[in-house]
């Protein structure tokens, strides 16, 4: 070889060595964190009845839904529809679900635990004034958010990491008339379809949006949760979901750098996440940004946010999985089977995080025909659903995280 070519060869590799050694340094200072949220359909008919099989530790769906959450290890997680005592002071069952199910191994998984937790009061099955103007205060007609005993629906968060509860921010008593042009629903002749009285009394939040700081070394990110009502339900006057969109919304304009200092929350704070501040946003959203009911594609006031990550939620590394890709059904489609979380079939929970995080990988849990984890989404005759582990499915994102 000639002493020129040498000399290049020579310079490459060591552009090469240099690169990978500045690469490998990089990904040494970074820890990756597994972010996810799972609509656990741990709903039930009573308000005793889960925390009972929580104490019990015998209940298949229960270890089934534990083993997803073993086998895909998040680090952060949201469980929407927990049910609890509404108020979160009484954590017996998110205890024992920690103990008689995370904790213990199935079918040879390893066991995975949480030291840190939170149970978010909810609106759900609260019914304090008559909404509907009967006269009387009655279970559900006149609850916040829809319920037939006060926690049911609930939701609760998971961590591997400290919560920095002392700095929380919920939303669960905002007004929804105090929204700015609120999508608030009317009438045919145009009037308003809540009266003067229940719009003195009707909160936005369906369960409730939480802004929770996890301390991750030195950085923070702020999880924030919701379970916006479902687009469904109603009449004509779409109430449903109007209060879908807006409690969307709610979450949009909080990120946003303008138009979010109408909110207050339930600490008496005032506006939104400063301009630099990480976040994910988290939740079954009950919105898919091409089919279903939503109003007025209610979900694209997040994917499309300039604060939110595009890859993670529009183009590429959009969570995604073989199983839904794989899924047959009947019903008219346009979005992309692979992208589903629902087996309606529908996109519909989301874990969006910031644009000034870095994402690594994401993915829904739903196996496919064939796998050997598909005894987690369907049993041998068929059946899928709540009477698994849940008709939604698990969606995590991960990110590089400086230490």
């Amino acid at each position: 070889m000639k002493l020129k070519n040498l000399a290049a060869v020579c310079l490459a590799m060591a552009v090469t060595t240099a690169c990978n050694q500045k690469e490998t340094e990089t990904n040494v200072n970074k820890t990756t964190v597994r972010f996810a949220t799972f609509n656990a359909s741990f709903d039930r008919k009573t308000a005793t009845q889960l925390a009972d099989e929580m104490a019990q530790g015998k209940h298949q769906q229960i270890k089934n839904v534990a083993e997803i959450i073993q086998r895909t290890r998040p680090d952060v997680l949201l469980i929407n529809e927990f049910d609890h005592d509404g108020i979160g002071k009484n954590d017996q069952s998110v205890r024992d679900f920690l103990n008689n199910y995370l904790a213990q191994s199935h079918n040879s998984s390893e066991p995975i635990e949480y030291p840190y937790f939170y149970i978010a009061p909810t609106n759900t099955g609260l019914a304090e004034v008559d909404l509907n103007g009967d006269g009387k205060v009655t279970v559900p007609a006149d609850t916040y958010g829809f319920g037939m005993y006060h926690g049911q629906y609930g939701f609760i968060v998971l961590s591997k990491y400290p919560l920095k509860t002392d700095n929380l921010r919920s939303f669960q008593t905002f007004l929804w008339k105090d929204m700015p042009n609120a999508a608030l629903p009317v009438k045919k002749d145009g009037s308003s379809y809540y009266s003067e009285h229940t719009l003195k009394h009707m909160r936005l939040s369906s369960k409730n949006h939480i802004d929770l700081p996890v301390a991750i070394g030195n950085k923070t990110v702020h999880v924030l949760a919701m379970h916006p009502t479902p687009p469904v339900f109603d009449g004509p006057e779409d109430r449903n979901g109007r209060r879908n969109h807006d409690e969307i919304r709610l979450f949009s304009d909080y990120i946003s750098a303008d138009n979010n200092q109408y909110l207050v929350d339930d600490q008496g704070n005032k506006g939104g996440l400063k301009s630099d501040d990480a976040f994910v946003v988290m939740g079954d959203l009950n919105a898919d940004p091409i089919d279903g009911d939503s109003y007025q594609r209610s979900i694209l006031q997040l994917l499309k946010h300039p604060r939110v990550h595009q890859k993670a939620a529009q183009y590429i590394d959009v969570p995604s999985s073989k199983g839904g890709l794989a899924y047959k059904t009947k019903k008219s489609t346009k979005g992309n089977p692979a992208y589903w979380t629902h087996t309606f079939p529908l996109r519909l929970d989301y874990a969006l995080p910031s644009s000034n995080l870095t994402v690594s990988e994401t993915g829904v849990f739903w196996p496919e025909k064939g796998s050997k984890l598909r005894y987690l989404v369907e049993d041998k005759k068929g059946n899928q659903g709540k009477a698994v582990s849940s008709d939604h499915r698990l969606v995590w994102v991960d990110i590089k995280i400086s230490k």
